[in-house]
C-alpha cells in the first residue's frame, strides 16, 4: 500500500485498511480505544488489482485509490472516499488513466487539501508524473502532466500545515519535488536533489508551517531527511530495507517526529527526535516480537493525540497494536493481537 493505511477517523476510531488479492478490506475500533471488528470489504464488489494508496485530509475523511480490471490487457483507476471508520465507504467511482487507456503504470499516490479535494498522482507511460483533482463542488478536472523523467513507481504526496499538496519522486536525477502554490493549482515543479534513492523508501511528512520533510534511504543504507531548499541530511542507518513511518506528537512537551520501520532483526524499530533538528540525533530501540518479512509498519495518533503503532502481515493477516505508555520518555505497552 502507497500512503498511511493507520489512520485516526473524525470520530475518534481507529481504522486501518488491509491488502487483498482482489479487494480493499478495512477493520476500525468498535469504540476508541475498544475491541476492533471483524475485516470488511470497502468500496462494494468491484473487483480490484492488488495494491491500495490511501489519503486523509484536515477533515480526516480518507480517501482511497486503486486499480481496476477493465478489458483484457487494460486497467483503470478507481476512487472511493470513506468518511467515519464505522460507516461503509462509497462505493469505487472510475476515474480513468493518466494515458486514457492502458495497463497499470504505477501505484498512485493520494493527498487531500484544506478544501477536501483529493489529488490522485501516478506516474504515466512516459516515465513522468499525472495528476488528477477533485472539484471542489464534485467530479474531477481533467489529467494534467506534470512532467518528470524517469520517475520511480513509489511517489510521495504530502499535505503541508497551509493545507496545499506536495509531491516526492525519485527520478532519474534523483528526487524530484513539486509543490502548488496556490489552492486549486497544480503542484509545480521546485529545484531537486541529486542524490542516489534506494527504491521504493519514500515518505514524506508535513513538520512546520513553512515545511514538509522526505525521508529516504540512499544506496548506502543510511536514512535521510531532506528540506526543499536545503541539502539532505543523514539522520540514522536505516534499521530494514522498506520505508520508515513517520508522525509528529508532543513527547515530555516537545514537537518530535517518531520514525518507525522493520528492521533487518525482524522486530520493529522506533526513533525520536525533535521535529525539524536533525543534528540533535536518533537512535534505534526495537520493540514487539519478530515478523514475517512481509510485515508493514505504520504511526499515527490516537483519540487523545497520543502515539498508536499497528503491524500487518499479509501472509498471515495478523494485525498487533502499541500505544504509548502514560510515563516520560517514548515507553510502549505491550504488543497486542487484534
Amino acid at each position: 500500500m502507497n500512503g498511511d493505511w493507520l489512520l485516526r477517523g473524525r470520530d475518534g476510531r481507529l481504522i486501518v485498511y488491509l491488502p487483498s488479492d482482489d479487494a480493499a478490506l478495512c477493520r476500525a475500533e468498535l469504540a476508541p480505544g475498544g475491541p476492533w471488528e471483524p475485516p470488511r470489504r470497502v468500496g462494494g464488489e468491484q473487483r480490484l488489482h492488488p495494491g491500495l494508496s490511501v489519503g486523509q485530509g484536515p477533515d480526516r475523511y480518507a480517501h482511497l485509490v486503486a486499480w481496476r480490471p477493465t478489458v483484457k490487457g487494460e486497467s483503470g483507476l478507481v476512487h472511493s472516499t470513506h468518511f467515519r471508520p464505522r460507516l461503509a465507504a462509497l462505493d469505487w467511482n472510475p476515474v480513468g488513466h493518466p494515458d486514457k487507456k492502458g495497463e497499470r503504470t504505477g501505484a498512485p499516490a493520494v493527498a487531500v487539501d484544506a478544501q477536501g479535494r483529493a489529488h490522485v498522482f501516478v506516474r504515466n507511460k512516459g516515465g513522468g508524473v499525472s495528476l488528477l483533482t477533485q472539484k471542489e463542488k464534485g467530479g474531477w478536472a481533467a489529467w494534467a502532466d506534470l512532467g518528470g523523467e524517469g520517475v520511480q513507481d513509489q511517489l510521495a504526496a504530502v499535505t503541508g500545515e497551509s493545507g496545499r499538496v506536495e509531491l516526492y519522486a525519485a527520478g532519474a536525477g534523483g528526487i524530484l519535488h513539486w509543490r502548488q502554490e496556490e489552492p486549486g493549482k497544480p503542484p509545480l515543479p521546485t529545484e531537486g536533489v541529486d542524490v542516489p534513492v534506494r527504491p521504493g523508501t519514500l515518505r514524506a511528512l508535513a513538520t512546520s508551517a513553512e515545511h514538509t520533510t522526505l525521508y529516504f534511504t540512499d544506496e548506502g543504507g543510511e536514512l535521510c531527511a531532506w528540506r526543499p531548499g536545503d541539502k539532505p541530511v543523514t539522520l540514522l542507518t536505516s534499521a530494514g530495507p522498506g520505508p520508515v513511518s513517520a508522525v509528529r506528537c508532543v513527547i515530555e512537551g516537545h514537537d518530535c517526529t517518531v520514525l518507525a520501520q522493520r528492521s533487518a532483526s525482524g522486530r520493529v524499530a522506533f526513533a525520536a527526535y525533535p521535529t525539524e533538528q536533525e543534528s540533535a540525533g536518533a537512535w534505534w530501540t526495537e520493540s514487539g516480537p519478530q515478523l514475517p518479512a512481509d510485515a508493514r509498519v505504520c504511526v499515527a495518533l490516537d483519540e487523545n493525540d497520543q502515539l498508536v503503532a499497528a503491524t500487518l502481515a499479509p501472509s498471515t493477516g495478523t494485525l498487533m497494536i502499541t500505544r504509548r505508555k502514560d510515563e516520560p520518555g517514548l515507553a510502549l505497552r505491550a504488543w497486542q493481537q487484534v
